[in-house]
């Protein structure tokens, strides 16, 4: 009988030890969702500013590179006007002579 009574009280032992266990876990539930987490985020807040502070200025590095490029490609002429109405004006001497020697041939 005595090793029945061994059993039980190892028994009834392990039996407060998980209920004190469980009670344990319980407490610490009940504070974990009590517990309210708060990260901090002013250093983060701070480099992402300065990193928008650089970004802005090499937005508006890029969009001076674009304006000048701009101009620079709308001004930018394959030939230059004089050459242009030389080249006009010569074309319509030449038409004009060779009609005047055409007619002048032909009569």
């Amino acid at each position: 009988m005595t090793k029945l009574e061994e059993l039980t009280a190892l028994l009834v032992n392990e039996i407060n030890d998980f209920k004190n266990g469980v009670e344990k876990l319980d407490n610490i539930n009940d504070r974990l969702k009590d517990t309210k987490i708060k990260m901090d985020v002013s250093v983060y807040k701070s480099i992402i500013e300065e990193h928008q502070k650089q970004m802005a200025s090499h937005i508006k590095a890029i969009e001076g590179f674009e304006s000048r490029f701009n101009n620079k490609i709308n001004k930018a002429k394959i030939y230059p006007n004089w050459a242009i109405v030389f080249f006009v004006i010569s074309l319509v001497v030449t038409i004009l002579i060779a009609t005047f020697l055409i007619f002048n041939f032909l009569l």
